[in-house]
């Protein structure tokens, strides 16, 4: 694919335990603050459910402040948790016993915690210049999300990115969710995994990807170009919108090419997060498994 770059039309612009002992949770009571408890902060981003407090719980990079249990974890989930208080490398807070009612009153209304809750510290996210520095040769995709708003879709949208090896998601830091339990929970662990950038001006960091040697495509419904036929480079993003407003206009003008995903059913449109998984799919799973049949063959 050429460097050069031209203008193009809108169809055209895309406490430690012993070793091999499971920590016991200790029984909190009421009014009594213990010590642990005392010498951490009082306020913070509260996660729930097992993938995403687990997956937490084993990234270094993570600040835990409190563990909360309800009820015994199935063996699975126990032998998980006991394998992570193992690891040197963790910090990680004892874990407390408490009743249902105790945790939901910790939580947001509504939220499904599965019977584990984890307070921790926000991550710190790089920005786009230390995601850049030094990158690997080979195929790289960025997501860049203009204005998806639902943090279950932008946490199912990390997963995938997670799971296809996604480089990074981007999304504007208006009209967007933050970092949050529910995010972290949709997203099943992929949040600890796949940074997840928010940016104040999203036009301008397409610019800063494009002068980094990326590309950028934007995935619209009444493209012409079907994504699985576009001439591909090796660093590229891809760009979904909102649904229902889909891209921005200065969005659309930052993009390389529009391409569509083929859906020869009845239904044309599919979710932001299902579009975002069958794209990296393409990308991704796909592209290398086309790309090594060409090498071998």
């Amino acid at each position: 694919m050429s460097r050069k770059r031209k203008k193009l039309s809108p169809d055209t612009n895309p406490s430690r335990t012993q070793h091999g002992k499971r920590p016991e949770p200790r029984r909190q009571e009421r009014g009594t603050p213990s010590r642990q408890r005392d010498s951490k902060p009082r306020s913070g981003l509260w996660l729930y459910g097992w993938h995403a407090c687990l997956a937490a719980l084993g990234n270094p990079h993570r600040q835990c402040h409190r563990l909360v249990l309800s009820g015994e974890p199935e063996p699975g989930q126990a032998k998980q948790l006991a394998g992570l208080f193992e690891r040197p490398e963790l910090r990680l807070p004892e874990p407390e016993q408490l009743d249902r009612d105790e945790m939901g009153a910790l939580l947001p209304p509504g939220a499904v915690h599965q019977g584990i809750a984890l307070l921790t510290a926000p991550l710190s996210t790089p920005d786009l210049h230390e995601l850049l520095d030094g990158l690997p040769p080979g195929r790289q995709v960025l997501v860049a999300l203009d204005q998806v708003s639902d943090p279950h879709n932008v946490g199912a949208i990390l997963r995938s990115a997670a799971v296809f090896g996604g480089l990074a998601v981007l999304n504007t830091e208006r009209h967007a969710p933050a970092e949050t339990g529910t995010l972290a929970k949709s997203a099943s662990g992929g949040l600890e995994s796949v940074p997840y950038i928010q940016v104040t001006n999203l036009a301008r960091s397409l610019d800063q990807l494009k002068e980094a040697g990326f590309w950028v495509f934007g995935l619209a419904s009444e493209a012409s170009a079907p994504l699985p036929e576009a001439d591909l480079p090796e660093r590229l993003v891809l760009c979904l919108g909102a649904e229902g407003a889909g891209l921005r206009r200065l969005t659309r003008e930052r993009c390389d090419l529009l391409v569509r995903l083929p859906t020869p059913g009845s239904l044309q449109d599919l979710n932001v997060s299902n579009a975002a998984a069958v794209a990296l799919y393409e990308l991704l799973a796909r592209g290398a498994e086309n790309r090594h049949a060409e090498t071998s063959g």
